[in-house]
């Protein structure tokens, strides 16, 4: 197969949804241990992976840079958030409205990305026509 490159964006921008998905069940896991002592809260983190992937080659479009890109390494990491502010004698960090500001604002990214991946095979297929 010819390596032009066509899917670069396609694989950082799946990439990109995947983790998106995977930090939505985060949030909910953590709505639904809101009553749960002790728990601290878990969130994704994907942004900062993929900035310091790009960051890696300098002096690089950023076409050449995403061409680089080892996608199979760029996935979104789940941690423990144990620096938030716990305000409650239980231990529990979770706050219920924040955790739905947070949903509602990784809904809207995962509703971008999943256009921007219509978009980018939109192009493919009017090219192929």
């Amino acid at each position: 197969m010819i390596n032009s490159g066509v899917y670069d964006y396609i694989d950082v921008i799946s990439k990109a949804a995947d983790a998106s998905s995977l930090r939505n069940k985060t949030i909910a896991n953590n709505i639904a241990n809101i009553d749960t002592p002790h728990y601290k809260r878990q969130d994704v983190s994907f942004s900062a992976n993929l900035q310091q992937a790009l960051k890696n080659s300098k002096f690089e479009t950023l076409d050449q840079k995403v061409a680089s890109l080892n996608t199979s390494k760029l996935r979104g990491v789940v941690y423990t958030d144990n620096d938030a502010f716990s305000y409650r004698l239980d231990g529990n960090n979770v706050d219920v409205d924040t955790e739905n500001v947070y949903m509602a604002q990784n809904q809207l990214m995962y509703q971008g990305l999943t256009q921007s991946l219509t978009s980018e095979f939109n192009h493919l297929r009017s090219v192929l026509k």
